[in-house]
C-alpha cells in the first residue's frame, strides 16, 4: 500500500493523518517546528492552538456546536482531545491548551502507522498521494510549490473578510433591490439607503469603535485594494462616499432620488439565506461591530454569520481549485486541508482535515471517495467552498445560512434545533451507508 505524505502538523494535518493511520494507512507527517518556526507558535507541539483556547460553541442550537457533534461522531481525535481537557467556559468548548496538544502529539508519535517527520517540505511530490494542511502561516517554500500547481491568482496571502448578515434579519422595508445604473449581475444588490444625518452618525461611530490589535506577525501596512472601512473612514468624513458607500447609479424607489450614501449587500450563497457587506472588511472588535453596523437603516436587528476581520492568511479561491472530495483538479493525488481549503476557524479546519483523510484512505484503497450530504455540517462547509461565487469568494466559518433550509416554516426557536436533528441524522445514515466507520 502506498505511503501517503501529510505536510503540516496542525489540527487538520494531525486529524488527517489520524483518520488514515487508524484505517491500516502509512503516513508520513512532516512539520518543519521546532527547526523553522512560524511567527505565530511557541512550542514544538502538534495541533498547537495559536490564538485563542477556545473552540467556542457547545450548543446544538449553533451551527459550530452542531459541527462539532459531527466530529464526535466521526470519532475525531482533535474533538477527542478537547473534551479530555475541557476547561470551565460556560456554553463555550474551551480547552487546556497545553495539555490537549500534548495529548495529540504523543497519540501520533506513538501510533505505529504514523512517521513525524520534523523537516519543511519545499516540493510537492509528483508520485504520492499528498495533503497540504499547511495553514494559514504556510511558509514561502510550499506558498511557492502550491503557486505552480494552481496558479498563482488562486492563492491568496491577505485575508481581507467583511461582515455577513442574516437574510432573514434583514429590515426589508428599509432596503431596496438594485445594481448601480440599473444592471443586474449575478442578482442584484441590497442597498441601504443613509440620509446625510444618519450617515455621520454612522462614520462618528465608526471612527471612535475600538479595534483589534495587530498580532507581532501580521504586517500593519494594509494593502490599498482591501482597507479597513475604518482606515478609509480616518481619512476624511467624506472619504467613504467616494469608496464603498457611494450611491452613484442607485435610485432609491420611495424618494426617487440617489440617496446621500448607500451600503451595498451582495448574496454570499445561492440559496441568499446570506448577505455581505460589501467593502466592510475591518479590524473592529466583534462586539464593536455588531453596535457600529447595526446603525445603519435596515440592519438594526441583523444577526451576524460572520463577523470582518483582516490578518495573515493563505487559502485557496476553493471553487475555481478544489473538487467537494478536497482534491486539486488539476492534481488529484494533491488534496488540501484545513484553511487552505477556505474554511476559517479550528473547528472548521479539523473538519477538512478529516474529511481529507477519509478520501485519502478510499482513494489508496480504489473506493468511491466521499462527499458529505449538504444537510450536514460537514457537506454544508464543502457545499459552500465548491459552488461560492469565485469572483467574491472569502474564507467562511460554518453558520446555518450555508444550510440547505428545512421544507416547512417553524417557530425561529424551533428551526435550528430542527436543522440540527436533521444533520445527525442524516450524518448517521450516510456513516451506515457508506461503511465510513
Amino acid at each position: 500500500m502506498s505511503e501517503v505524505w501529510v505536510v503540516g502538523g496542525g489540527l487538520a494535518g494531525s486529524e488527517a493523518a489520524w483518520q488514515l493511520a487508524i484505517r491500516g494507512v502509512k503516513v508520513s507527517l512532516f512539520e518543519m517546528r521546532p527547526f523553522k518556526n512560524t511567527p505565530a507558535h511557541k512550542t514544538e507541539f502538534l495541533a498547537e492552538l495559536v490564538c485563542s483556547n477556545s473552540l467556542r460553541s457547545k450548543e446544538l442550537t449553533k451551527a459550530v456546536g452542531l459541527l462539532k457533534e459531527e466530529l464526535k461522531l466521526l470519532k475525531s481525535l482533535i474533538i477527542e482531545a478537547a473534551l479530555k481537557f475541557e476547561v470551565p467556559s460556560g456554553k463555550s468548548l474551551a480547552v487546556d491548551r497545553k495539555l490537549f496538544s500534548e495529548y495529540i502529539t504523543q497519540k501520533i508519535l506513538f501510533h505505529p502507522n504514523i512517521k513525524v517527520i520534523r523537516e519543511e517540505v519545499k516540493e510537492i511530490p509528483e508520485d504520492k498521494i499528498v495533503i497540504i494542511a499547511t495553514g494559514p502561516l504556510t511558509s514561502e517554500a510550499m506558498d511557492q510549490a502550491l503557486a505552480k500547481l494552481i496558479e498563482v491568482p488562486y492563492l491568496h496571502f491577505y485575508d481581507a473578510i467583511s461582515p455577513v448578515v442574516y437574510a432573514e434579519t434583514i429590515d426589508w422595508e428599509k432596503v431596496f433591490v438594485a445594481d448601480r445604473y440599473g444592471k443586474d449581475e449575478e442578482g442584484a444588490y441590497v442597498n441601504c439607503p443613509l440620509t446625510k444625518e444618519e450617515y455621520e452618525r454612522f462614520w462618528e461611530a465608526l471612527i471612535t469603535a475600538e479595534k483589534v490589535p495587530l498580532h507581532p506577525f501580521e504586517d500593519p501596512k494594509y494593502f490599498e485594494g482591501c482597507l479597513p472601512i475604518e482606515v478609509m473612514a480616518e481619512r476624511g468624513k467624506e472619504t467613504l462616499l467616494y469608496g464603498p458607500m457611494k450611491p452613484v447609479g442607485l435610485i432609491d424607489p420611495k424618494t426617487g432620488k440617489e440617496p446621500y450614501a448607500v451600503v451595498q449587500l451582495r448574496p454570499e450563497n445561492q440559496e441568499k439565506t446570506l448577505y455581505n457587506l460589501v467593502g466592510f472588511q475591518t479590524k473592529l472588535k466583534y462586539e464593536e461591530q455588531k453596535r457600529v453596523f447595526r446603525i445603519i437603516p435596515g440592519l438594526e436587528k441583523a444577526e451576524f454569520a460572520r463577523l470582518g476581520s483582516i490578518h495573515r492568511n493563505t487559502f485557496v479561491n476553493a471553487p475555481l481549485v478544489l473538487t467537494p472530495t478536497l482534491q486539486l483538479k488539476k492534481k488529484p493525488n494533491v488534496f488540501l486541508a484545513g484553511q487552505l481549503t477556505g474554511v476559517e476557524g479550528y473547528v472548521e479546519s479539523t473538519a477538512m482535515g478529516l474529511l481529507a483523510g477519509l478520501n485519502v484512505e478510499r482513494l489508496v484503497r480504489n473506493k468511491p471517495l466521499l462527499i458529505p450530504p449538504k444537510e450536514t455540517a460537514i457537506g454544508a462547509l464543502v457545499h459552500y467552498l465548491v459552488e461560492a461565487n469565485p469572483k467574491h469568494f472569502q474564507p467562511m466559518n460554518i453558520n446555518w445560512g450555508l444550510f440547505p433550509q428545512l421544507e416547512r416554516k417553524v417557530p425561529k426557536n424551533q428551526k435550528y434545533f430542527l436543522m440540527a436533528q436533521r444533520a445527525l441524522k442524516t450524518l448517521s445514515d450516510w456513516i451506515n451507508n457508506h461503511q465510513v466507520l
